[in-house]
């Protein structure tokens, strides 16, 4: 069956002034972005201080190509945090929203991002379209992300559904995930958006048969989504699991797979990405894995200039979609460079692999592990579970941790040793929202 192009391909081409009938292609795309880097470099230059010395150094119309933005230095999270006022380029009065993010478990000094109205009516716009890839007028979204205040994410969405002719129903981060299961019926939810494991728990849990049939689509954001989530999800419901990567940085709306599941189709109207040597900076080209860098292109509060976001990733290569639309895509994000443990000497593991192996544990709702040094390198882990039989659900565990290759390798070489698993079938306290790290 032929998979139908993305939405947000002809969007992209009305974006970039494309007139009615003209076809979006990669060079088209590039000469806008190109346009829009210089823009945004000498708006930022004019109006905040923390880059008015930052890009001092480069002479009008800089860039004269794409490639030119290796000579730009990055934006950190550490100079955010610093010099968040000094990267404003609008009065504070101006400033429609003001979004707070603290980093969990340390007293760091928070980062502050912020937006204006026209930030924000990019952000609807986006949703507005990259929604339209899982659902037609006269449907229904249950959106279980914080929605109570003006401008959060979920009122973002349900304003943004709204101008398409959907309702969306804010219910909120999942902390019943029966009364989850009440909400959809009782509002007639054709369509979830929420966090993997909190998504997971409502469709894992005893009540979820009763959603069978009515739930056709699922998108799942906010945090990284481990690929063995999306397959239990898929399972549970036989719906088809969408996933969107973005954060607050990007104006909380990045990118959206279409039905081809190939890939995330970028907003690349309002942003530019490039992919880096996590070490040296050095651009890499499209198929290599990096860090991933972005600049905003038409973000008017508080723009950012090759900011380095601590994920994993790669731009895909040249080349349409499966489904026909020609957009920038970025394969799919496992997760962050930091969020990982040293097993031994030179041995890093990364949170993604363990995802990929525990949460194809049967049983597994959601997990913490922890490295400790007691007479030797142990892994320890927690599972959240419902599963009765604690003996072969740890052995399970157990298997699937052994499993991968590098764990497996530092296990067997007695570097290391896995410590008592440990299980528990009630949630962990947490605000919802917050990404999962070791």
């Amino acid at each position: 069956m032929k998979v139908p192009r993305t939405p947000l391909h002809d969007w992209l081409g009305r974006k970039i002034g494309l007139a009615p009938g003209q076809e979006l292609g990669l060079e088209a795309l590039a000469e806008y972005q190109l346009i829009k880097l210089r823009e945004v470099m000498a708006y930022a230059r004019e109006r905040s201080p923390f880059y008015r010395d930052r890009l001092a150094g480069l002479s009008a119309g800089f860039p004269g190509r794409l490639q030119n933005m290796a000579q730009v230095p990055f934006t950190t999270s550490d100079e955010i945090r610093k010099h968040h006022l000094a990267m404003l380029c609008i009065s504070q009065d101006q400033v429609a929203r003001v979004v707070t993010l603290r980093t969990s478990g340390t007293t760091a000094q928070p980062k502050r991002e912020y937006l204006s109205d026209s930030d924000l009516e990019l952000t609807l716009d986006f949703f507005r379209h990259g929604m339209s890839t899982m659902v037609e007028p006269g449907a229904c979204v249950l959106i279980l992300l914080p929605g109570s205040t003006p401008d959060s994410v979920g009122d973002l969405l349900a304003r943004a559904l709204a101008r398409m002719q959907v309702r969306g129903v804010v219910h909120g981060p999942l902390g019943d995930p029966k009364a989850a299961v009440d909400k959809a019926l009782a509002c007639g939810a054709d369509c979830l958006v929420g966090i993997p494991v909190q998504v997971l728990a409502m469709a894992e849990h005893p009540e979820a048969h009763r959603l069978g049939g009515a739930i056709k689509s699922v998108l799942l954001t906010t945090d990284y989504v481990p690929k063995a989530i999306k397959a239990r999800i898929r399972k549970a419901w036989d719906c088809e699991v969408f996933e969107h990567y973005g954060m607050t940085e990007t104006g909380l709306g990045g990118g959206v797979d279409c039905r081809a599941h190939a890939g995330y189709h970028l907003r690349g109207a309002d942003l530019y990405y490039e992919v880096v040597e996590p070490e040296s900076g050095a651009q890499l080209a499209p198929g290599e894995e990096g860090e991933l860098v972005v600049t905003t292109l038409t973000r008017q509060a508080m723009p950012l200039i090759r900011y380095r976001t601590g994920d994993w990733g790669r731009m895909l290569a040249e080349g349409g979609c499966p489904c026909g639309g020609f957009t920038p895509r970025l394969d799919r994000v496992p997760g962050r460079l930091a969020n990982r443990i040293e097993l031994t000497a030179g041995h890093w593991l990364p949170m993604w692999l363990l995802d990929e192996a525990l949460f194809a544990v049967p049983g597994v709702m959601d997990y913490r592990a922890r490295l400790r040094f007691n007479g030797g390198n142990r892994l320890e882990v927690a599972a959240q579970t419902f599963v009765g039989n604690e003996v072969s659900f740890k052995k399970a565990m157990e298997n699937a941790m052994s499993s991968i290759p590098l764990l497996g390798e530092r296990l067997a070489a007695g570097d290391i040793s896995l410590g008592p698993i440990t299980t528990t079938a009630k949630p962990w306290t947490s605000d919802g929202t917050s990404k999962r790290t070791f």
